[in-house]
């Protein structure tokens, strides 16, 4: 990776979740001063406890920061619409009048490569292609966060730069590695498409190098890349890995019209349990996707290139999981 000016001070939103204290130690280890915000404070760490989704004194820890980086996001295919606005859209806005307030000069974004929605998009579909709003919450919400952001930047508050995570995975992603973990020793996982839908991992690794060099590329203002693994694979052969983690035969395979009665059964009585469950119709349809992501935008731009095979993202991510007894 090209080595770039490291900003003297950066202010990370989520800084104790799973992308938000990988950025915070990447620049840490670069030389930076780190703050951030999360749902409960870290002195230590520098991050003070607040809600991003309000107004308030956390706001101010930002002052004199250059660079902004925004992880905080309701990360759930299990919440309505409501929740999700109120952290992912509205949350936006409070941390770019931090940052405007605490005289930044970038401020990055992250979305998702779910912007482009879970339905059908074009094979390697790239950042031309329109957003579409599909009626899932983390969908719609990405979306409209993005509309904020970019509402900013062409306005000059700051400037700002959008980048779309791919499917991230390592050590302590929730989503990509402890949940599946957790359904699947629970006999609560299935896929779609008997497996074949297709999956775009990007080791955690790979996405800090990228977000690095999007914060300080004077030409990525403005822009939106998407930041992927640059390959695709099958749902059924990543989850593979999980299945051997748990010492479980699988994953269980389903025609798609079969898992998506089993999900809108499980969700069902889910509501009337009062229960929240990542195993609902939206993750199914999320399961079942056919198209891959292109990278060729980050590549030109900024010199992205993935280097963390899934082989080996997945043995770092298994030497985590026995270090952690979490295996």
């Amino acid at each position: 990776m090209e080595e770039r000016p490291v900003p003297r001070r950066v202010f990370v939103t989520g800084a104790r979740g799973f992308i938000g204290r990988a950025i915070a130690d990447r620049y840490r280890a670069a030389g930076a001063e780190v703050r951030g915000v999360d749902r409960d404070a870290d002195p230590a760490r520098g991050i003070v406890a607040g809600d991003v989704a309000a107004p308030g004194p956390w706001q101010q820890h930002a002052a004199g920061c250059e660079l902004v980086v925004h992880t905080a996001a309701v990360v759930s295919n299990a919440l309505g619409h409501a929740a999700s606005w109120r952290v992912n859209v509205l949350g936006t806005r409070h941390v770019l009048d931090a940052a405007v307030r605490g005289s930044a000069r970038r401020f990055v974004h992250l979305s998702s490569i779910r912007a482009f929605s879970d339905l059908d998009f074009p094979p390697d579909v790239d950042e031309r292609h329109p957003v579409r709003p599909d009626g899932a919450a983390y969908v719609d919400t990405k979306i409209a966060s993005e509309h904020v952001v970019l509402q900013a930047h062409a306005g000059g508050e700051l400037s700002c730069t959008i980048v779309r995570p791919g499917d991230v995975y390592g050590p302590g992603s929730r989503p990509w590695v402890l949940l599946p973990l957790e359904l699947i020793r629970a006999r609560r996982f299935a896929l779609p498409a008997m497996g074949r839908g297709r999956f775009s991992p990007v080791y955690v690794d790979d996405l800090l190098d990228g977000i690095v060099l999007a914060a300080a590329a004077p030409a990525a203002g403005g822009q939106v890349l998407t930041l992927a693994g640059g390959m695709t694979v099958s749902t059924r052969d990543f989850f593979a890995h999980h299945c051997r983690w748990a010492g479980r035969r699988g994953p269980l395979l389903l025609p798609t019209p079969v898992a998506m009665a089993v999900a809108h059964g499980a969700a069902a009585v889910n509501r009337v349990r009062g229960i929240e469950s990542e195993v609902n119709p939206v993750s199914m349809r999320y399961f079942a996707r056919r198209g891959g992501y292109s990278i060729a935008k980050a590549r030109a731009q900024l010199g992205y290139a993935p280097r963390v095979t899934l082989a080996e993202g997945m043995r770092r991510t298994e030497a985590w999981l026995r270090r952690e007894r979490l295996i």
